[in-house]
């Protein structure tokens, strides 16, 4: 008679199962939710609800990069919320920012480093209460931590939450990268949009350029859609064209219209006195220098430098200039320290500048800057 060996099938636990269920649940949410707020709350819940990890919280960076907040909850009141602020490096939960390390308190009234700023303790239950806190990565680098509070005494092992909420904390970071990207992307869209529309709902009369010609329309719309993307700009065409008009124009229609527009005829002034104009000069720097002197590019810092003319600069002023564009500093004449500058720069000429590249007269690193 031949024989059959029985293999006992081991079952799964109710841990391992409510783990799984938390995950697929999880994985579920962020993968067809990219509302950040509600798949990250929802998760929160559920890791609450489900495992005993309570008053989960996910804190980010303010915006402008300096306290981590608490951004997303679950069990925390709105002035709960609202106290859980921390500068990188303080308390147990900037310390996780700081170092991308997870913690592990086990008892939160032995901790030195737990501040009990967001939840007071008489708000927790009166025994042993644990507190682990997991950074949140961009590829190796923390953008926020997932933090919950646990009882101690629960038989279930701390190396078990630790799983589930390394697999929560990889598909947070993923919603809040997804999130950013959809949010910025929304952004550059809604601001091509805003730039087009103003194009083409927009008249040159407010900034003295009259005309319904198709070519001005066309050079109205090209003016609007550089007018914030803060690249410098060549303007082009014959004497008394309104090249200055549309370089005010493009300084009105900018960010930067409440910083000054300082504008200097390059071919109006000696080639001698060219550079002390643009760069200024200090005091004695040269016979007649009697006092300091501020330049038109520190004087346009903020806003916008118009430079008709731009043909006429010299080689050696040219190349200064390409140094201002690349570096956004200057040095006045006879000065011996770099001055910063914060200018944009729009330029006008009647010459064929091409031309002026091919026969050596203009810098070809300057024309394409």
């Amino acid at each position: 008679m031949s024989s059959l060996h029985a293999t006992a099938v081991t079952p799964i636990n109710e841990s391992s199962h409510n783990d799984l269920l938390v995950i697929d649940e999880v994985a579920r949410l962020i993968g067809q939710s990219a509302d950040a707020e509600h798949a990250i709350s929802a998760t929160l819940r559920l890791l609450s609800q489900v495992l005993g990890l309570n008053r989960g919280r996910v804190l980010l960076p303010d915006t402008g990069g300096g306290n981590l907040g608490i951004r997303y909850a679950y069990g925390l009141t709105a002035d709960e919320r609202a106290r859980g602020s921390y500068a990188l490096g303080e308390g147990v939960t900037g310390k996780v920012m700081q170092t991308g390390q997870t913690a592990i308190v086990q008892d939160i009234d032995d901790e030195p480093h737990y501040l009990r700023r967001a939840v007071e303790r008489t708000t927790l239950p009166p025994e042993t209460v644990a507190y682990i806190a997991m950074p949140l990565f961009k590829d190796d680098t923390a953008i926020g931590v997932l933090a919950v509070h646990r009882l101690r005494r629960r038989q279930r092992p701390f190396s078990a939450d630790l799983r589930v909420l390394r697999v929560a904390a990889t598909l947070i970071s993923q919603i809040l990268l997804i999130n950013r990207l959809i949010s910025e992307r929304t952004a550059a869209l809604i601001s091509e949009n805003r730039s087009l529309k103003n194009a083409l709902d927009s008249k040159g009369g407010p900034y003295g350029i009259l005309g319904e010609s198709a070519a001005l329309g066309h050079a109205l719309r090209q003016a609007h859609r550089v007018a914030d993307t803060g690249a410098s700009v060549l303007l082009t065409g014959d004497s008394g064209t309104g090249k200055e008009k549309f370089a005010r124009m493009l300084h009105l229609v900018s960010a930067r219209k409440d910083c000054p527009f300082v504008a200097l005829n390059c071919a109006a002034i000696p080639s001698e006195l060219l550079e002390s104009e643009l760069f200024g000069h200090e005091k004695g720097s040269f016979t007649g220098a009697v006092q300091t002197k501020k330049g038109r590019i520190e004087l346009a810092s903020g806003g916008t430098l118009f430079l008709d003319e731009i043909g006429d600069l010299s080689l050696e002023l040219q190349s200064k200039l390409l140094r201002v564009l690349e570096e956004q500093t200057i040095q006045r004449i006879g000065g011996v320290k770099d001055i910063s500058v914060d200018i944009r720069v729009v330029a006008a000429t009647h010459k064929n500048l091409q031309e002026a590249v091919n026969t050596r007269e203009f810098r070809i690193d300057l024309f394409i800057a």
